[in-house]
């Protein structure tokens, strides 16, 4: 179920996190604090490195957009711009958006495995709801295509700042491969033997992945094998080369002596190893079978998603993700075992909420988090500005604040391979972060400052 964007006004909502840690400092040996280029210095009072690791009278220096120390006794470089406030905080990640998509390409039901998301991103679109987004405090947005599709193809992540071209939002154009089950379609739920079909063919596209990337390693063995011989033919034929033509001179001479037609011995080379067939689609799912990039898979019911457990057991390195997941305490333990996360949208739903939301439920997040569950946070296309309204809404319903944090920031990058570059505040991480007046998702915080890769994009004086 999606909702329409809506405005949400620059108030951070949710609270304090627990478990301080305090240390002198978060920095490399190997950096030396920056004397020139592109300074900007953030200096907190309290500074949350990742969510419970909190660094108090701090300071964070961002060289080039990139963040070069954090440290409690670090001296602002000479030039350097200053930004100071109560609290810093990484920015906030939707693993599960359609800001910057096109609307077209979002509703798309008849993409593939192979459709990627960044065919359907444009950089002017909705300059409005960006600006939403950031003043929320969102910094990073995760695309598809065909969100309710079977497949919904290659998805991306994408930063929320303007930018003049695609290339300069894209932060991940590879981010997962997606797909849907047991989706309602034009408010028609699809009966039970077509959703566990579904979840088979699902599987059965998976294998077909494995298998190809089989063919493919085994053509580029023999391949190898192939160039081996004929190196080692021709080494040989060029070194009897002298001796092999004194023999034919030879031969020559006596069959014309004898009055016999010569016949030249032909030389037969080995066939080279046939090229397999070349599959957009297959080499994607042979990706996902590999754990190379992360399979989303948007699913509610327990009985769809027991099957899904069962029928991908034997992928050892198929790393999924669950996206709704309304009815997932009934298989926590598996998730848990095989540390899938689940991606949760807490948000409200009315009495017409499609079937497989029958079952929804605002306390989702925090029940599956006690449970050991990894959970991220989600707007699921309704609206990215509304994220910390939708972290509030899962604390109220038993959400720790700690881990509602995370599922906003280290818990995203993490599950879509950007732990090296967002989701905390460390050095060698692109700065992209928040500025407070209170703890982060607190009802009563508000975003002073937002900074994309160091650029402040959001400021006191740039409100409406």
């Amino acid at each position: 179920m999606h909702l329409p964007e809506t405005t949400l006004a620059s108030v951070l909502l949710v609270g304090a996190t627990s478990g301080l840690f305090a240390s002198p400092a978060f920095s490399s040996a190997a950096t030396s604090p920056p004397t020139q280029g592109d300074l900007v210095a953030v200096r907190a009072h309290k500074l949350h490195v990742s969510p419970g690791k909190v660094l108090e009278d701090a300071t964070l220096l961002i060289r080039a957009g990139v963040i070069v120390q954090v440290g409690n006794d670090l001296e602002v470089p000479e030039g350097a711009r200053l930004i100071e406030g109560d609290v810093v905080c990484a920015g906030f990640m939707d693993p599960w958006g359609s800001l910057g998509m096109n609307a077209a390409a979002t509703v798309d039901m008849a993409t593939n495995a192979a459709t990627s998301a960044i065919d359907g991103v444009d950089p002017y679109l909705h300059p409005w709801y960006r600006n939403r987004a950031l003043a929320a405090g969102v910094t990073a947005v995760r695309v598809q295509a065909g969100m309710v599709s079977a497949r919904g193809g290659v998805g991306a992540m994408l930063s929320t700042a303007p930018a003049d071209d695609l290339e300069g939002m894209i932060l991940l154009k590879d981010s997962n491969a997606a797909a849907g089950l047991g989706l309602s379609s034009r408010g028609n739920p699809p009966d039970v033997f077509a959703r566990i079909s579904a979840v088979d063919k699902l599987v059965g596209d998976i294998n077909k992945g494995r298998e190809y990337s089989i063919t493919w390693a085994k053509y580029a063995h023999d391949l190898e094998a192939w160039n081996k011989t004929i190196a080692e033919a021709e080494a040989k034929l060029e070194k009897d080369f002298k001796k092999a033509k004194k023999d034919r001179d030879k031969e020559i001479a006596e069959a014309k002596e004898k009055d016999k037609e010569f016949k030249e011995e032909k030389y037969k080379e080995d066939k080279r190893p046939k090229l397999p067939k070349l599959d957009a689609e297959d080499a994607v799912m042979a990706r996902v079978a590999s754990g190379e990039m992360p399979l989303v898979v948007t699913i509610h019911r327990a009985a769809e998603m027991r099957e899904l457990l069962k029928g991908t057991a034997k992928f050892k390195r198929l790393r999924l993700v669950i996206a709704g997941g309304t009815e997932a305490e009934a298989v926590a333990d598996q998730l848990v075992a095989r540390s899938i996360p689940v991606i949760v949208r807490p948000a409200p739903l009315g009495a017409n909420r499609p079937d497989e939301y029958s079952g929804h439920n605002l306390a989702l997040a925090g029940r599956l988090a006690d449970a050991g569950v990894r959970v991220l946070l989600g707007s699921s296309g309704g609206g990215s500005s509304d994220l910390p309204l939708l972290a509030t809404l899962a604390i109220g319903h038993g959400l720790d604040r700690d881990k509602a944090l995370a599922a906003l920031t280290t818990e995203v990058a993490r599950t879509f391979d950007l732990s090296g570059e967002l989701g905390s505040l460390r050095p060698g991480r692109r700065a992209d972060l928040l500025v407070l007046d209170g703890e982060p998702l607190l009802p009563t915080t508000t975003v002073r400052y937002v900074l994309c890769a160091g650029r402040v994009l959001i400021s006191p004086d740039s409100r409406d």
